[in-house]
């Protein structure tokens, strides 16, 4: 299940005033970008590592529940779309079906047969929130329509711990928001349906944290899914049948894996979960939200945590300090920074800092450090294919050009930006509130007298 992210992506729209003075300029817009669906890389991480993520990943749900058994589709899997997908998006499947049958081995092909293994329905967020509020999107076994769905709810069709084999699946996905929302969903929730069904805030490379850093599939994800269908495991195994076969799986598949690794992270603490869900969720107020968030910086800290939990309670209690305390803002995202820059496999979740430290270093009209700041974090996030994220660090960069007077290379860049926020944010209305939004941020040195 993909939850939306509570945490905006822009610093903006909590702290920046509507600019005053002439309308905007009116800029032309590009024809909209997309990825070309190319894989972020290859996993990094030793194997015995992974090895243990794969087992919390396979064996366990979000709410810790155990699951008995090892569960996959066996044979080629087929794959239809029922409601209404733009053609963007229909690219967007196609190109993770490519990588999925390329990276992952995995025999998965469109169909329009009615008696599809997987079936993705598209409807409106509305109706979609009525059955989960919190939820952008999700995968249920079984039923493979809205109507069944409804039919099928609070009984023991939808539960995945009675599977033995998986043989038909529905998808979830809302048909009204951005075309990256909806690639978004398709790649976690088909890697779900494919594979396993839980999430693990530890992992710092894996669309499977509920921290929605990573928008695609990583090669991490790519690893596990073609573990999870490698001839060597079935439907139906147990956990330890799996971690026993496992070693040599993984020496197979990922040879460079096999090298010693460092202290295996340990379990994220029920507490810690707790305090973070309340921290990232609707219904609650501002206050309680910060208290929720700084209590998960403190149970990480008497645990001893570094890397992803760190980074992410902190980039949560920033957030929440926008608009209330910008001290302390700063102060968190510093700390977040410090956590996520600890290692290269955090990159992209350094580059989602960025966003909020160029706000900070544009209100002091400080251009150097906004564009060093910014410049990395572009090409970080467009190895990830974030479109949202790029085409802000860009925006936030062409700011900065602006202040040092770089006028025209200033325009070329917020141009360039369009067609990607065009995708990253869905229309253009959006796309100019995020660029008047930044140049708000930009003090105005009053005429002298």
């Amino acid at each position: 299940m993909k939850h939306f992210a509570v945490l905006a992506l822009a610093f903006v729209a909590a702290c920046a005033q509507p600019p005053a003075g002439p309308d905007p300029i009116r800029l032309e817009f590009p024809e909209m970008q997309r990825f070309a669906g190319e894989s972020p890389g290859r996993a990094t991480r030793p194997n015995s590592e992974i090895a243990l993520d794969f087992t919390d990943l396979a064996f366990r749900m979000e709410s810790g529940r155990a699951l008995p058994v090892l569960t996959r589709f066996e044979g080629p899997i087929s794959v239809r779309v029922t409601g209404r997908m733009s053609q963007t998006s229909l690219d967007d499947l196609s190109d993770l079906l490519k990588r999925l049958r390329s990276e992952a081995r995995i025999d998965i092909n469109f169909t329009d047969e009615e008696d599809a293994n997987i079936v993705i329905e598209a409807v409106p967020s509305r109706t979609l929130q009525r059955v989960a509020p919190n939820a952008a999107c999700f995968v249920v076994p079984r039923v493979q329509s809205w109507r069944a769905l409804r039919a099928a709810r609070n009984t023991p069709t939808l539960d995945w711990a009675t599977l033995r084999q998986r043989e038909k699946v529905g998808i979830f996905i809302p048909s009204d928001v951005t075309p990256q929302e909806i690639r978004d969903c398709l790649h976690e929730e088909l890697a779900q349906a494919l594979g396993p069904l839980n999430d693990l805030y530890r992992l710092p490379d894996s669309v499977f944290n509920d921290d929605n850093i990573h928008a695609v599939l990583t090669g991490f994800d790519m690893l596990i899914l073609r573990a999870y269908y490698a001839p060597q495991l079935q439907s139906g195994m147990t956990e330890q049948q799996v971690a026993e076969r496992l070693p040599r799986l993984l020496a197979r598949l990922n040879p460079r894996g096999e090298r010693r690794g460092g202290q295996i992270p340990s379990t994220t603490s029920r507490r810690w979960i707790d305090a973070m869900t309340t921290a990232l969720g609707n219904g609650v107020s501002e206050n309680r939200r910060r208290q929720a968030a700084a209590r998960a910086i403190a149970i990480g800290q008497s645990q001893g945590w570094t890397g992803p939990r760190e980074g992410f309670a902190n980039y949560a209690y920033g957030r929440l300090q926008i608009g209330n305390d910008a001290t302390l803002a700063l102060g968190a995202f510093n700390a977040a920074g410090r956590a996520y820059g600890q290692t290269p496999v955090t990159n992209i979740h350094s580059a989602h800092i960025a966003v909020q430290l160029a706000a900070f270093t544009l209100i002091s009209r400080d251009a150097e450090a906004t564009i060093a700041i910014t410049d990395p974090a572009i090409d970080i996030a467009r190895t990830h294919e974030n479109a949202a994220l790029m085409s802000l660090l860009m925006m936030f960069k062409a700011e900065a050009l602006d202040l040092k007077g770089d006028t025209e290379e200033a325009m070329a860049l917020r141009l360039d930006s369009l067609g990607w926020a065009l995708y990253g944010f869905g229309n253009r209305d959006e796309v100019i509130d995020r660029l008047n939004e930044i140049a708000s941020l930009v003090p105005q040195i009053p005429p002298s007298l």
